[in-house]
């Protein structure tokens, strides 16, 4: 069933439309924008008018109001900004019926554009003062609005507004969003874009998250590609792939996990050091830091390994945290608004520890050295019951270590900290560490106890590349379904030759987590 106010509001624009008035204008000429007219005008004395110049803007009016049926007021936003449209019958092209008739039948949501000029009302706030006025998109729909339950909560709920002004490393307020239903957020974004403010400056730091990387890695002399987003052999990540059906090859397809292998091959081909940023897929589940597509940021570079990686890294968040936030120390809801935000500090050198020596230490263990033996997967097992760490078969030696560094070592990690040189057996496609038999030159960088990259120096010798992806086929027989499949195209390619070679991902959602104080991966960008 129609809503009444959707069937009324269609009926009207059938009536402007048998009246020959095209209620959807093609176009509209704007002069500046409302950040232009704001930075250009907001030194305008009080009450000063600045009646021959012509301003034209657009945007779309989120309030309204009215003195008396000759002056009308509305917030004019567009791109991030507001302004005040102060209507006045006394400055309109219109006479005073037409003018009384048209504004009455504006409504909040409805895209304007004007041309007037600027000036500053008796209060003090910058405003435009229309000669003219066009819809030039209406809104069909009621537009919600803040709810309050009584005169003291509205005055607070105003308070809060006019000194919450958010910027990225600071805490956000929810109370001060005009749409708050988590339901209606999520399946209508486009709403909670337009009516809480604070979600389009979220969009803009993600935005120029994914700006600062791609700078600092141009300058680095890294060039960006892309490589294929559908692919015949899942691999280059532990996960379990999406599979779709090619109609006109009839054949299975996998949509990637990793661009990884793909970037590596460029490597090989003598692209030095490259870079992408772009879509995974990867079955894990749905939770509060997880989606079955994401971001990904992955680059890889000739010639270096896992301590220049390090090096890297930190030299790219702490600089990137201290440009957006002006320090190196953010504010962030890890544990939801309702509790209190604990201080991430990215200053760099980041903590390092190693993550069998750090186990053993804090599980007071001594974990077998030949982890690929039986013995080690029963020592693993009886670890994890005795300190009741929950694993769900098949109970691979991988999965159990993995578990227990979950336990003992990732809710250590509030400030950035690199947990370095995991297990060959955790690592199919890490290279041998060079002083330490049975583990691998591999790091993942932990922010508030979750996983933001992941980087090692890249196993090059295709002989033990093939034994590694043995090992793995073991594991997927044992009923791990994320184990990693042989890629005889990626062990033929790197027969010619990788360079030592170092490589590094980091999912940019959770990176616009912590700068954004969104408890919800959901809430960094357009997922519904």
């Amino acid at each position: 069933m129609i809503p009444w106010i959707l069937r009324n509001r269609i009926k009207s624009l059938a009536l402007l439309k048998e009246s020959g008035v095209n209620p959807y204008p093609h176009k509209f000429d704007i002069s500046m924008s409302i950040t232009e007219f704001i930075d250009k005008y907001s030194s305008l004395h009080v009450g000063e008018h600045v009646e021959n110049t012509e301003i034209s803007l657009a945007g779309r009016i989120l309030n309204k109001r009215s003195s008396s049926s000759k002056l009308y007021f509305y917030d004019l936003h567009g791109n991030g900004a507001k302004i005040q449209v102060m209507a006045d019958a006394r400055h309109s092209n219109m006479d005073e019926n037409e003018f009384c008739k048209y504004h009455s039948g504006v409504k909040r949501g409805d895209i304007v554009g004007i041309c007037g000029f600027p000036g500053k009302s008796q209060r003090g706030e910058l405003s435009i003062f229309p000669r003219s006025l066009v819809v030039l998109t209406p809104c069909l729909h009621m537009l919600p609005r803040h709810t309050v339950t009584s005169n003291s909560d509205e005055a607070q709920s105003k308070k809060k507004t006019r000194n919450h002004s958010w910027t990225p490393g600071i805490t956000r307020n929810p109370e001060t969003n005009i749409l708050r239903d988590q339901e209606t957020r999520y399946r209508q974004r486009y709403l909670d874009l337009m009516l809480n403010s604070e979600v389009q400056k979220i969009f803009r730091t993600r935005a120029k998250i994914i700006s600062y990387s791609r700078d600092f890695l141009d300058n680095l002399g890294f060039i960006e590609v892309e490589t294929p987003a559908m692919t015949m052999t899942a691999g280059g990540a532990a996960a379990r792939p999406f599979i779709t059906h090619h109609n006109e090859l009839n054949m299975k397809l996998y949509m990637r996990i990793s661009p990884e292998l793909y970037l590596k091959k460029l490597v090989v081909g003598g692209l030095d050091r490259v870079y992408e940023i772009g879509k995974v897929f990867r079955k894990e589940g749905m939770d509060l830091t997880h989606l079955p597509e994401f971001t990904m940021f992955e680059f890889y570079m000739a010639y270096a390994d896992y301590n220049d990686l390090m090096g890297i890294i930190e030299k790219l968040l702490s600089g990137m945290v201290k440009e957006m936030t002006g320090s190196h120390k953010i504010k962030y809801h890890g544990n939801g608004f309702d509790s209190e935000p604990v201080e991430i500090d990215f200053t760099p050198p980041f903590r390092r520890i190693d993550l069998i020596e750090e186990i053993e230490s804090r599980a007071n263990l001594s974990i077998p050295k030949d982890l690929s033996s039986e013995t080690a997967n029963k020592f693993l097992l009886e670890a994890c019951e005795k300190f009741d760490v929950k694993c769900l078969a098949p109970h691979t030696t991988t999965r159990l270590l993995d578990k227990l560094v979950g336990h003992f070592l990732e809710e250590t990690c509030i400030n950035p900290t690199f947990i370095i040189n995991h297990p060959e057996i955790m690592s199919p496609l890490a290279k041998w560490h060079r002083s330490k038999p049975g583990l691998t030159e591999r790091f993942e960088l932990f922010v508030n106890k979750k996983e933001l990259c992941n980087a090692y120096t890249e196993l090059n010798d295709p002989q033990v590349q093939r034994q590694r992806f043995a090992e793995q086929l073991k594991d997927r027989q044992l009923g791990d379904d994320e184990a990693m499949v042989l890629d005889e195209s990626f062990c033929s390619c790197l027969e010619y030759g990788l360079p030592p070679t170092a490589g590094l991902g980091m999912g940019i959602d959770r990176l616009a987590m912590l700068l954004t104080d969104s408890p919800n991966v959901k809430l960094s960008f357009f997922q519904q």
